[in-house]
């Protein structure tokens, strides 16, 4: 569990490999962003509006959204609102971001 100003994020280990992590990105502020080579990560935003920025491109993403983040990717969001952007992504083989 991590909480600070940016935001609370936890991370809940399943099964062999998988871990599902949610985030609480508070108000107008954006995660470190970040890639890694072999993992995958999938999207699912929950509440609020935002963007999600991957590579070069950057786009809204709300309530709904499913974004799938291909291996090697950079990718960061960002909560241009002003109440918090709530989302969940699984990742498999650990954190290593």
């Amino acid at each position: 569990i991590k909480d600070n100003a940016t935001y609370l994020l936890k991370d809940n280990a399943f099964g062999n490999n998988l871990v599902l992590s949610s985030t609480l990105l508070r108000a107008n502020q954006s995660t470190t962003g970040h890639n890694h080579e072999g993992q995958e990560e999938v999207y699912f935003f929950v509440d609020g509006k935002g963007e999600m920025e991957i590579d070069d491109n950057r786009f809204p993403v709300e309530a709904g959204d499913v974004i799938c983040i291909e291996d090697g990717e950079f990718h960061k969001v960002h909560n241009t609102g002003h109440l918090g952007l709530y989302f969940v992504c699984v990742f498999d083989g650990g954190r290593n971001h």
